[in-house]
């Protein structure tokens, strides 16, 4: 038990430094760990959206300066509703089709990470109404919800889709998912899938990655945190399906 306990609180560690550091909610890398660690992919799902809203809150504290207010009142309540509703339809969907679900999310993240490079015509005329942006968050979080996310994985490249730039991105994205991921949270806390101990553990290591993430995100180059979102989120997607199928 003690080794088990002592992997989750790794788990969380490393999944809380790559959500301050990247501006993810985390999900993209604790999930997939905490599954290949044992837990039940629907346990794993919980506790990510149990433990997302306290490393948020570290990353979002570092990042305090850089969160553009003016969107995170359209992401937060289209994400939110979005959340909920995924998070309720992610107890009737089977393991393999989860991690489908999964796989189509990832790609779909790194896609719009490079966005402005695979299709810069496109990307310029973008125009980032609040009306667009409520709906996109509410549908990103219909889909990341349904495998346990809070949208963290996908707001940064969307919000930098909607015309800003990587740090706003991810300092938005982390104020957000504080919200969006407690909505998520409760549904799956309130079904069961939620084991106690092993969500404090992983919490407790995913503040303390948070915050180092996020010193370390302060100091690095735009380029270098997209570059290495992208391959992380591509290589645990991977390892999931693997697992699953």
């Amino acid at each position: 038990m003690i080794a088990r306990l002592a992997i989750y609180f790794l788990i969380g560690l490393f999944a809380g430094a790559m959500s301050g550091m990247f501006g993810i909610g985390g999900g993209s890398v604790r999930t997939p760990l905490l599954y290949l660690a044992g837990l039940p992919l629907l346990s794993a799902f919980g506790i990510n959206l149990i433990v997302i809203p306290f490393s948020s809150l570290v990353g979002a504290l570092s990042h305090r300066r850089n969160i553009d207010w003016k969107y995170a009142k359209y992401v937060v309540p289209g994400g939110t509703v979005g959340t909920v509703t995924g998070a309720f339809l992610a107890g009737w969907i089977t393991t393999p089709v989860l991690a489908v679900v999964f796989v189509v999310v990832s790609v779909i993240t790194v896609l719009g990470i490079h966005f402005e490079r695979i299709s810069p015509r496109r990307a310029e005329r973008i125009n980032p109404t609040g009306t667009a942006v409520v709906s996109g968050a509410f549908f990103l979080n219909l889909i990341t919800a349904m495998r346990g996310g809070s949208g963290g994985s996908l707001f940064p490249p969307f919000l930098k889709m909607m015309k800003l730039d990587i740090r706003k991105a991810i300092a938005t994205s982390l104020f957000a998912t504080i919200f969006t991921a407690m909505a998520g949270g409760a549904v799956f806390w309130y079904r069961g899938d939620v084991p106690p101990l092993a969500a404090v553990v992983v919490i407790i290591g995913s503040m303390g990655g948070a915050r180092l993430g996020s010193s370390i995100s302060l100091r690095t180059k735009p380029l270098w945190l997209e570059t290495g979102l992208s391959v992380f989120i591509v290589l645990l997607a991977m390892v999931v399906v693997y697992k699953a199928l």
